[in-house]
């Protein structure tokens, strides 16, 4: 009897060891993640971008989102990593308006992720390399932050265009001395003017061209990023 329970025992075992062998997974088999084709983006590469929405230092807050699209193609081996027409994604992570006195208006965004015509989504880390079609600015540090050119000269401008003014009413009014009075008058109610009167905003206008460069290395599945977009075949 005991040699039937010690058989029947030793059977069982085998069977549990049997049954973990097929279930455990074997270390040395490819798994199916690793065999789906990868594509690498370079840190540093540069994409170009067209703006989906208008933005302005007067109006924007931080953390309001950030919508654009791949203007051009970017290629890699002979095959298209990032087509045209892909949504490029952010937010606005600083904005400072101009001051009255001095501090010109800035805006700093930071992009967040990759949208392709498909729907297939890579996140990824992206700044503002340079904003080509942006009036009347200029790029402050390596961070990506847009800065509105200085408008000290149009606030000059103002200033002796005011005591211009006053010197000729004053001189219409009381002559000699009058036109001296006028534009003292004027100067400081152009000082004044100036004082009162905020820097100019940066405006990025919808459309605006702006090159993105993503700053750490983007690893793709090139199973989803498609061979050709419905744009491009429509433009065939």
């Amino acid at each position: 009897m005991k040699i039937h329970v010690a058989s029947a025992l030793i059977i069982l075992f085998a069977g549990v060891a049997a049954a973990q062998s097929t279930l455990a997974p074997d270390p040395a088999a490819p798994s199916i993640e690793s065999e789906k084709p990868k594509l690498t983006i370079p840190a540093g590469t540069k994409v170009p971008l067209s703006l989906k929405q208008a933005i302005s230092t007067k109006a924007a807050k931080e953390g309001d989102p950030v919508y654009a699209e791949t203007a051009f193609p970017f290629v890699a081996n002979d095959r298209i990593v990032i087509p045209a027409g892909t949504y490029i994604q952010g937010k606005i992570t600083r904005v400072e308006r101009g001051g009255r006195v001095k501090g010109r208006a800035q805006l700093l965004i930071h992009f967040t992720s990759m949208i392709y015509p498909n729907g297939y989504t890579v996140l990824l880390g992206g700044s503002v390399e340079n904003a080509p079609g942006a009036d009347k600015t200029s790029m402050k540090d390596s961070e990506g932050t847009i800065r509105q050119d200085s408008d000290a000269g149009r606030k000059a401008k103002d200033a002796v265009e005011a005591a211009t003014t006053g010197t000729l009413i004053g001189a219409i009014s009381g002559g000699a001395k009058g036109a001296g009075i006028g534009a003292g008058i004027g100067g400081v109610a152009g000082i004044a003017i100036a004082l009162l009167t905020r820097g100019a905003d940066v405006r990025l206008d919808a459309g605006t061209s702006i090159e993105m460069e993503i700053q750490r290395e983007v690893t793709v599945d090139a199973s989803r990023i498609p061979m050709e977009t419905s744009q491009n075949k429509a433009e065939r």
